[in-house]
């Protein structure tokens, strides 16, 4: 187990994942008679909200004319806690196709984490940091669903609910007028995602046929076999990912046999 080598980089994924929700967000001002005066994207980076800050900090004297750029967002990831509120069995396992090598490979069922998030909204002016604040809320009621790619390989997506926790804001703003103000939100999110280990191959083949037989008792010793059911995918060379059906088909015995899985056949 530990030292077999995997790295499916699902945490980097869903750290971009999220950074991509906001990375198209823009603000405008607006001259007296309504027409756009100005329409500016919001720059987003990865980093610590004290980064930011101890940079606006350093360049304070508005007369300089350098300075970090205004309005800004950043955003980094914060904490990676086991839910197990969504814990699955440990030994459940189920089959994927690798597109890789396009063997069948058995995967065991992922872990679930919760990776938290920090989004900070830098502005000057109140009314930009709404602009901001008021293009993210609609799509959080509380939660808005990301596809990731977790495992590449197999073709392994899923939905991760990125759940907006809360909104807190700060007035970075002290001394006289020629300091820089600072307002700052900060939004923190949950992303409910699940960790893959490593991927091995199998000897076990796809189940191709599926038979059951149906007897009139649940006494199987005493009871009448009255029916089989059978079923196999349509084509029968289908792989996982294809897009295929089944063939059913329903053969009436009425005897006293039974199926041996070992000889497979009736005794």
């Amino acid at each position: 187990m530990l030292g077999t080598y995997f790295y499916h980089e699902i945490i980097r994924k869903t750290i971009i994942s999220f950074g991509t929700l906001f990375n198209n967000i823009s603000i405008r001002h607006e001259k007296s008679d309504g027409s756009i005066l100005d329409d500016t994207k919001v720059g987003l980076s990865y980093g610590p909200m004290q980064k930011f800050l101890a940079k606006i900090q350093e360049q304070s004297d508005l007369t300089r004319s350098v300075a970090i750029t205004l309005p800004r967002m950043s955003f980094e990831m914060t904490t990676i806690q086991y839910d197990s509120t969504r814990k699955t069995g440990v030994t459940q396992t189920f089959k994927a196709n690798d597109t890789t090598d396009n063997k069948t490979k058995k995967v065991f069922m992922p872990v679930p984490y919760n990776i938290g998030f920090e989004l900070n909204i830098f502005t000057k002016l109140n009314d930009d940091a709404l602009q901001i604040v008021e293009q993210i809320l609609p799509f959080f009621q509380p939660s808005f669903n990301l596809t990731v790619d977790l495992v590449s390989s197999i073709g392994e997506k899923r939905d991760i609910p990125i759940v907006l926790d809360s909104i807190d804001f700060q007035d970075d703003y002290e001394g006289s007028f020629q300091t820089r103000r600072a307002l700052i939100y900060t939004l923190r999110f949950t992303a409910k995602t699940y960790l893959f280990g490593s991927i091995a191959d199998t000897s076990e083949g796809l189940i191709r046929k599926v038979q059951a037989d149906v007897y009139a008792d649940t006494n199987t010793k005493t009871a009448k076999r009255e029916m089989r059911y059978t079923a196999v995918p349509d084509p029968i060379t289908a792989e996982p990912g294809d897009d295929f059906g089944f063939t059913e088909s329903w053969e009436f015995l009425g005897d006293s046999k039974d199926y041996s899985p070992t000889r497979q056949e009736d005794i």
